[in-house]
């Protein structure tokens, strides 16, 4: 970044923010902080109103804002690509927000730049998984949820459970304060205080039915950040399986998220899972077929094998 191009990105910095240190400017365009003092005079002079608090930092005198900024084609390609996205993992709000906005910006480009912006967005795409009904209704709830949210209002819900209780049932109503909506490798995900648990909670949107809104609300914890939290790590069962190379790639691509660490052996790959139970990896073993072979825990094995049976006496 030249000299020009950080006097901009300084601006830019103190406009989005009340008040920044020359500390915190130096640290984040990676220079000095007497370089930064240069920066601030040098726009001083050149008629940017920055106002200096002994102590404090600097802030932009207020009502003083940029003129419109120019884009570079990739920088158009990000924000145009960034709405695609949003047009088709957020609800219906924002899916009609984002169209506007691509409007909007493609109208600002001169000429040059926005051809350039559709032939690079010609050599890319979102692959969208289409629209079904579940994902109609999931950005039904994803609005809701989003709206519940902003408005500190409770949600209820039937949650279908992954795993079954011992007496095979997997339903579950609960009621939750809504904190956050997260994207997890593809599925929207409430973190949620549940009520019946007494503790924040993970609850897919997919997996949710006969969601409502309710009329009491609640208040966010002291301190609470989504951008900064992070669940426990609640996976304590370690599992070993002994896999054929050939499927190496299979294997990382369904079960990333379990994977703990990989180890070449002389008869096989030794892949090491750290699971919350191990019924979470049975659809995943079974899909394998016999290219793994489950080394630990003993309970595991003999889920396998049943489950091996009964599909043997089906077919």
């Amino acid at each position: 970044m030249n000299k020009t191009e950080r006097q901009l990105a300084i601006t830019l910095e103190l406009q989005h923010s009340k008040m920044l240190r020359a500390e915190d400017l130096a640290a984040r365009f990676e220079t000095s902080v007497r370089t930064i003092y240069r920066d601030i005079q040098a726009l001083s002079e050149a008629g940017v109103p920055i106002v200096g608090a002994p102590g404090q930092g600097y802030s932009l005198m207020e009502g003083y804002f940029l003129p419109p900024v120019g884009f570079t084609a990739e920088e158009a390609v990000t924000l145009l690509m960034g709405a695609d996205f949003i047009e088709q993992r957020l609800d219906s709000d924002y899916d009609r927000i984002a169209k506007t906005a691509k409007v909007k910006i493609e109208a600002i480009l001169p000429e040059p730049i926005r051809k350039e912006s559709v032939r690079i967005r010609d050599t890319m795409r979102l692959l969208h998984a289409g629209e079904q009904v579940t994902a109609r209704k999931e950005k039904d709830y994803l609005e809701k949820t989003r709206r519940a949210i902003l408005d500190r209002r409770k949600l209820s819900f039937t949650y279908l459970k992954k795993i079954p209780e011992p007496d095979g049932n997997r339903e579950s109503r609960r009621n939750v304060s809504p904190y956050g909506l997260a994207l997890v490798q593809g599925n929207w995900t409430l973190i949620a205080r549940c009520d019946l648990r007494q503790d924040i909670r993970h609850f897919r949107l997919s997996r949710m039915a006969d969601l409502a809104v309710l009329e009491e609300s609640y208040s966010m914890p002291p301190g609470f950040n989504l951008r900064d939290y992070r669940p426990q790590n609640e996976r304590k069962l370690e599992v070993l399986l002994k896999a054929s190379p050939e499927i190496a790639d299979k294997i990382a691509e369904t079960g990333r998220f379990y994977m703990e660490m990989t180890e070449e052996s002389d008869d096989g790959l030794l892949v090491t899972f750290r699971v919350w139970q191990s019924e979470e990896l049975l659809p995943f073993i079974l899909g394998w077929g016999a290219d793994v072979e489950v080394i630990e825990p003993e309970s595991l094995r003999n889920r396998v094998r049943e489950e091996a049976e009964k599909i043997f006496k089906r077919y």
